[in-house]
Order: C-alpha cells, then structure tokens, then sequence
C-alpha cells in the first residue's frame, strides 16, 4: 500500500512502541495524529517528533467511544497500541476488559465508520501461553491462561469477524519480549531489565526467580516499530504475525550480558519463583518475512547497549 498523502492514526501513540514508530512515520509522506490519554504514554517520549510539523498529538481515551471516533476522523490508516498490560490485567481483570477489550472494540467500531483502509492491531505472543512446541509459529493453539492474553485473543477474533462481515482491513502482530529506550523506569510495571539495572546502579545483584532457566524471545523497540511501519505497507491482510527475534534467551543470560555491559562484577542471586509464568520463548518469523518483509535487524547486545546509554541520559542529575 502506499501511505504517501495519508492520515495516519497512532492510538496510544506516546508509549514504547508507539513513539519510535511516530519518529519513524515522520520520514514518510503522511501526516500523523498521535491518540493517547498519557497514562502509560508520556510527552516527553515524542519530543522530537512533536518538532515536526507533520505530527499532532490530542489527548483521547479509547473508553470514549464518541470523543474516540472524533479525533479519528478523517484517518487513513490506524495503528492501534493503547493497552494495559499483563500485571496491570492480573491486578485488575476489569479494567483490562474495560481498555484492552472495550476500548479495542471502539478502536474497530470507528475504523468501520470511517471507512479507514487498514488497522495495524497489537497482539502479543501471551496469546499462545505455555508452548506446545518450539518455536511457536502462527498455527500454535491458544494456550493463554492470563486475561492479557484473553484480552489480546478477543482483539484478533473480532478484528477477524468485522473483517468477514465489512471487509474492514487489518494486520494483527503478535509482539515477543519487546525493550529499548523508553521503556517504563518509574512505575510499578517495569520491565526485568529495568528491574536489574536499578540493582546494578544501587550495587546490588540482580534478582532472578527460579533458576534462571527461563527464556525470552527478545526483540529492540525500533525493530517492533518498523514491523507496525510494513504491516502498513503490506498487501497481506486478515492475518496475526509473530513479531520477534527468533532468538531464545535465557534470564541467566540476560543477566549475565546486562553485568557485562555495565561492568559490574555482581553476580545474580536466586529466589524461589512464588508465580512463574511462561517457562519458554521462541518465535518462528518466517511468516513475518515472507509476507511482511519483517526481520530483526538489531541484536541485543546492540540493543542493551542504546538501552543502557539511554537510561543514563534520561537518569542524569538536572535532566
């Protein structure tokens, strides 16, 4: 598809994902309107973007389903991201139903309306729970024991249903272990690197449950953003993508790697894991490559570098 001349939709367009793909809209032909109610997305994460004249960013909340419709109006194209995320779900299975579920619901309710062209869905590998096999392609069964997965399940599944019934475009990717710059350091959900380079920085070790041995399929943030940038692009449509290394990592390894990079001669300690989770990741990105043009282009040493440079900055004293 060709975006040049179009509208584009960012829907919580101020978060992780949400801000590089804006910074990577802006090198295209296309105007761009960033929807956000700035509860888990924050301003300063579009600070450079808000500078072009082509980005405008208005305070919407995916609740609403009329004041949602409004500022949608007259979009090409939507990027749908706004969600709460897994703790946040598990603390609150309604307010999870409310956003994650409801409000999609009103994201895809306003694209019909509106005639968009496509909407670009997050998912999220919790949809496949504990794997029947590795690594998990698009076919594996839905596993999901969570109500952030559940909530992710119902976006694909209605999506599917409004793309049978008005033939209303989309492209749903299922994103594995995303980080990089931005991520969350001040609230209550932060991430396992964020929760290891706090330790670091205090000069304590770093914590891991269990005995390490579980894996992650991890992925740079800029990768993320650009896979949402081609789903746009691309002619596939009424299909959910893995979008990941398709590299499985250990969090032994991690920790190992993350001490490493910030020469520290700690050593992890171990706790019994009181709620594991998911015990094992590891995607299969043929699909993503063969329909979307999709790979991973940044390693993670690569990427835990800009990481941790990024951290430092924004932690400085006086910034």
């Amino acid at each position: 598809m060709n975006l040049s001349g179009s509208r584009i939709a960012v829907i919580g367009g101020a978060g992780l994902i949400g801000s590089h793909l804006v910074d990577q809209l802006t090198r295209e032909d296309v105007e761009i309107v960033v929807i956000d109610n700035l509860v888990r997305g924050r301003k300063e994460n579009l600070a450079e973007a808000l500078k072009s004249h082509k980005v405008k960013l208005v305070m919407a909340d995916i609740r609403n389903k009329e004041e949602l419709a409004k500022v949608m109006a007259g979009s090409d194209y939507v990027v749908h991201l706004a969600a709460l995320w897994l703790l946040q779900c598990q603390e609150d299975p309604r307010a999870c139903l409310e956003v994650n579920v409801v409000g999609t619901q009103n994201v895809i309710e306003a694209a019909r309306d509106l005639k968009v062209k496509r909407v670009v869905f997050s998912s999220s590998a919790s949809v496949y729970g504990e794997p029947s096999y590795l690594p998990m392609d698009e076919k594996h069964p839905f596993n999901n024991r969570t109500a952030y997965g559940a909530s992710k399940i119902a976006g694909e599944q209605m999506l599917r249903a409004f793309y049978e019934m008005y033939g209303l475009n989309y492209v749903g990717l299922r994103y594995f272990n995303v980080y990089g710059p931005r991520q969350d350091h001040r609230g209550a959900y932060v991430s396992v690197f964020m929760r290891f380079l706090d330790r670091i920085e205090k000069g304590e070790p770093p914590v891991l449950f269990g005995d390490g041995s579980q894996t992650m399929d991890f992925i740079y943030v800029e990768d993320v953003a650009r896979s949402n940038l081609l789903a746009l692009k691309a002619e596939a449509t009424d299909a959910n993508y893995n979008i990941a290394s398709g590299t499985e990592t250990s969090l032994n390894e991690l920790a190992k790697l993350i001490l490493q990079l910030t020469g520290s001669s700690l050593q992890p300690i171990y706790k019994k894991d009181a709620n594991p989770g998911v015990q094992k990741r590891k995607a299969g990105v043929e699909r993503a490559k063969t329909d979307l043009g999709f790979e991973a282009a940044i390693p993670i040493e690569e990427g835990l570098n800009q990481l941790i440079a990024w951290r430092m900055k924004t932690r400085a004293p006086g910034t």
